[in-house]
């Protein structure tokens, strides 16, 4: 990689700031992000189980995606901090030569504040889109009922055999129920591409060409 010659006004002690901003930026607003999209998405998961008990572990997909947030916080995190570059030790001089560039700074800044404030909003967005999309799928599945009124709170064997088995309009229900579940998967993947799409602007900005401070 070439470097690009640099002076002490590009290279100022303070500048290191900047690139830890940008971690502190990074971690905090994916985590954030994160835990907003499982505490929404988690509640609606719980209301849902009253109505569909079977329908939870079906319906886990909006909190996992959601917790894969802050792995793409962590990632980019771990990547600004290992281009943080220490002050050289310089013989007669206290503090040492500062050999972090403002520019390099500048774009970790950067790197982090695009990975965060897009999971942030990627986080948000699963988290509605699951709390409301997980209730509807449960409502339409059981039809408004609760689980003591359908047998749904027994053993799969036990609900059905004490229910009947299924008939036609349960097939219906059920035909719709996975209609929507498709439908709300399809409203997730694009909710957490917009936490992608800021990863990957955010390791572009990381890897920009490094400036020399060594006059």
């Amino acid at each position: 990689m070439s470097g690009i010659a640099g002076s002490p006004v590009t290279c100022p002690a303070y500048a290191a700031i900047f690139g830890y901003l940008g971690v502190i930026s990074c971690t905090c607003l994916a985590n954030f992000g994160s835990a907003w999209g499982t505490w929404r998405a988690g509640m609606g998961l719980c209301k849902m189980g009253v109505d569909y008990p079977r329908g939870v572990m079906k319906n886990l997909v909006p909190i996992v995606m959601a917790g894969v947030l802050g792995i793409y916080g962590l990632i980019v995190s771990v990547i600004i901090t290992q281009g943080i570059t220490k002050p050289m030790k310089v013989s007669g001089q206290t503090y040492g030569q500062p050999q972090y560039s403002l520019y390099t700074a500048y774009a970790h800044l950067a790197a982090g504040l695009c990975c965060g404030i897009s999971c942030l909003a990627a986080g948000g967005t699963i988290g509605y889109i699951g709390d409301v999309g997980i209730q509807c799928f449960g409502l339409k599945v059981s039809g408004g009922k609760r689980a003591w009124a359908t047998s749904e709170g027994a053993s799969g064997a036990e609900g059905q055999s004490g229910a009947g088995g299924y008939g036609a309009n349960d097939q219906i229900t059920q035909e719709a129920a996975n209609k929507l579940y498709v439908g709300l998967l399809i409203m997730l993947i694009f909710s957490e591409a917009l936490a992608l799409y800021g990863m990957i602007v955010a390791l572009l900005l990381c890897q920009g060409k490094a400036i020399s401070c060594n006059n």
